[in-house]
């Protein structure tokens, strides 16, 4: 029981203690760097050690997600919802339509990247499908060379092409070799919308030493609002895995619902996620890129 009586000795006794402890500490470099746990300090290592620390791990890289909008260029549904989009986007341009300079030159202004949306012959579809200008089976080579040429002239500030459609096309070695050629020449990249399993783009650029770049997820090939959020979310998990993915919606019917889960998408992405533009992407992917639009 205490009697609420102090002893000055043990106190003095008791300091003194800790004085010397401390000195203790302070000249035995193993225990000095035990206690420099607390300090910061390497564990086993003096205090005044002058090896070399060794170089922090550095930051796990960003991944990168690059989303492509088709079907602008008809001012239809959708197109000044995802004109307004606070993140990078690329845009696919129809040429030959009624908006399609204004949607090239605002997507242009926004910082966006702009691709040639190109009308290709799909198996199956309506011809009124393509719109003008497609590229179809039945052209001769050079028939079809001149329609790439004037596609990428109609659409200003284009730095790719992506199909439109296209299933029977991008299978088409012959054809997609004469595309692939004017994309070369005018120092465009080709996306693949992968409309079909056995397309031979992705062979035909590696041949070609152009960028493979293809489609992973289509957001709304279904056009209801449930399906759109299913396939953003299946994007979220494969960015989990996956160090990159290309992904592509659409304007016109399910446009603004498409507009709407990307807005409300942008802040439930991983973190370690990174929005950027198609061209980004391929420098990512490239190393040296030698194409347009992807020059530093």
């Amino acid at each position: 029981m205490s009697t609420g009586i102090r002893n000055p000795f043990n106190k003095t006794v008791f300091w003194l203690t800790q004085v010397m402890l401390g000195a203790v500490l302070f000249l035995q470099p193993g225990l000095a760097g035990a206690s420099s746990l607390t300090q910061g300090t390497p564990a086993g290592r003096p205090f005044d050690s002058d090896i070399e620390q060794p170089a922090p791990k550095p930051a796990s890289a960003v991944k990168k997600l690059a989303i492509v909008i088709d079907d602008l260029g008809n001012d239809m549904d959708g197109t000044q919802e995802i004109m307004k989009m606070p993140i990078k986007l690329t845009v696919a341009v129809m040429p030959f339509m009624p908006t399609t300079e204004r949607d090239a030159k605002m997507a242009h202004e926004r910082g966006f990247d702009v691709l040639v949306h190109l009308p290709m012959e799909p198996n199956h579809g309506k011809p009124e499908w393509l719109g003008p200008g497609a590229i179809m089976s039945s052209l001769s080579d050079s028939e079809v060379r001149t329609r790439v040429e004037q596609a990428i002239d109609n659409v200003p500030y284009a730095v790719g092409i992506n199909n439109h459609m296209g299933s029977k096309i991008t299978a088409d070695p012959r054809i997609m070799s004469i595309v692939l050629d004017v994309c070369r020449e005018r120092g465009l990249f080709f996306l693949d919308s992968r409309t079909n399993y056995k397309t031979v783009v992705g062979k035909l650029c590696k041949e070609k030493g152009m960028p493979d770049i293809g489609n992973e997820f289509f957001l709304d090939d279904q056009y209801n609002q449930q399906h759109i959020i299913q396939q953003m979310h299946k994007v979220m998990n494969w960015m989990k895995d996956h160090d990159s993915c290309i992904i592509i919606g659409h304007v016109g019917v399910p446009g603004t619902k498409t507009a709407g889960v990307i807005r409300s998408s942008i802040h439930q992405m991983p973190k370690d996620v990174e929005f950027v533009t198609l061209s980004e992407f391929v420098r990512e992917r490239n190393g040296d890129p030698i194409l347009r639009g992807i020059l530093p």
